[in-house]
């Protein structure tokens, strides 16, 4: 009998252990992102924190991540708001870079990237630069070339050159007829301002006489001066390099006062579930090139999961999706530990193995890695037509 008890207590005992080590097995890894969640803008963080969620719920279903001592671990996503302000932004890194977080995801605006990139450390290894050594990957901020500022600043951001050059250069050739474009902008939003230049180096590099530009506030809620100077105009194109905020109300004031060009182009920001709730009737037509639509089975199964956390999926927010398997692939790689005493390694590990990438998996395809840190995805062209996005034409088809 004393035998017995003795077994018995040692297999309660072995029990009690093997439950106690394979509870200190599981491990969670909180990947931060940040961006705007109040303001004008606040669905595109509201979308990313969405994607983000959703991805990291999809890869935990799948077994979760493997880490550097051979521990499986569960991702965990925490998504802080910086307003679309740049100073906040930068306070909101400087948080993050606080905390053990190896690696943060965001922001929304353009502004803010290109602000808080200035305070990383330039050049790796530079001992005169005393600036942050904390890997970013935005997710959202489209404005061209902000990684180059630091090497320590990624992206997974179409280039927006080359989809208006891909654009402008079809519409002269489907479209020989049109002569004239003229442009709306908004003026004081780095991203809509930026690639109005695009779109407007573009055009003239295919022929297209610009007969004017009109330009308004990311705030703005009247336009009827601007579209006054549209309608005179009498362009065959017009290009709105604006959110669907103040794209919405354009577009309507075009209606009220009877601009009707013979083709409509639009920012890739635009080509969102928001443009569509906002004047499905008034976009009608609208042309956009994006980095996404639900082509692929893997875009829809993205689009469908983004959608279970509240969020719709867009070119931003298909890009944070694709964000959170690419730091998979990484951590995987490079044996990340994931641990409070390895945060400065683990830092290290995660912007070498992020530059390192050549390509990557995206929802519709292969996305090439550049030198200076930034993707080279697939881009189609879309249309608005019957409350929908519909594609138009593929570009590499």
């Amino acid at each position: 009998m004393k035998c017995l008890t003795m077994g018995i207590a040692a297999l309660l005992a072995g029990t009690a252990l093997s439950i106690s080590d394979a509870a200190a097995q599981e491990r969670t890894v909180k990947i931060t992102g940040f961006g705007a969640k109040s303001g004008v803008v606040r669905v595109f963080g509201i979308n990313s924190e969405a994607a983000m969620k959703a991805a990291a719920e999809e890869i935990n279903k799948a077994g979760g991540v493997t880490l550097g001592d051979g521990t499986k671990a569960k991702f965990a996503i925490e998504f802080l708001d910086d307003r679309c302000n740049a100073e906040e932004g930068i306070s909101v890194i400087r948080r993050i870079a606080s905390s053990d977080a190896f690696i943060a995801v965001g922001p929304t605006c353009s502004n803010v990237a290109e602000s808080l990139f200035g305070i990383l450390q330039k050049k790796v290894g530079d001992a005169t630069d005393s600036g942050l050594q904390f890997p970013i990957i935005a997710d959202v901020a489209a404005k061209g070339g902000l990684a180059k500022i630091s090497e320590w600043a990624f992206r997974n951001v179409p280039s927006e050159f080359e989809m208006y050059k891909s654009l402008m250069a079809w519409v002269k050739t489907t479209h020989p007829d049109l002569k004239t474009i003229y442009g709306g902008v908004e003026k004081d939003f780095a991203h809509s301002n930026a690639t109005y230049g695009v779109m407007k180096a573009q055009a003239e590099a295919n022929g297209f006489q610009v007969a004017g530009t009109s330009e308004w506030l990311l705030n703005d809620t009247t336009f009827s001066t601007q579209v006054r100077d549209m309608r005179r105009a009498n362009a065959d194109i017009v290009a709105i390099s604006a959110h669907p905020f103040t794209t919405c109300g354009v577009l309507k004031e075009m209606d009220r006062q009877g601009v009707k060009p013979k083709l409509l182009i639009g920012l890739t920001s635009s080509s969102s579930i928001e443009t569509l709730q906002g004047c499905a009737k008034q976009a009608e037509g609208l042309i956009i090139p994006t980095s996404f639509a639900p082509v692929t089975p893997e875009a829809s199964k993205a689009a469908e999961n983004v959608a279970k956390f509240g969020g719709s999926a867009d070119l931003h927010s298909a890009a944070a999706y694709e964000i959170m398997f690419m730091l998979k692939d990484v951590i995987e790689a490079q044996k990340v530990m994931a641990k409070p005493d390895t945060v400065q390694a683990d830092r290290v590990k995660m912007r070498e193995g992020l530059a390192a990438l050549k390509e990557t998996k995206g929802l519709l395809g292969k996305v090439g890695r550049t030198p200076d840190r930034e993707a080279i995805k697939p881009f189609l062209y879309v249309h608005a037509k019957g409350g929908s996005w519909l594609v138009l034409h593929k570009p590499s088809s």
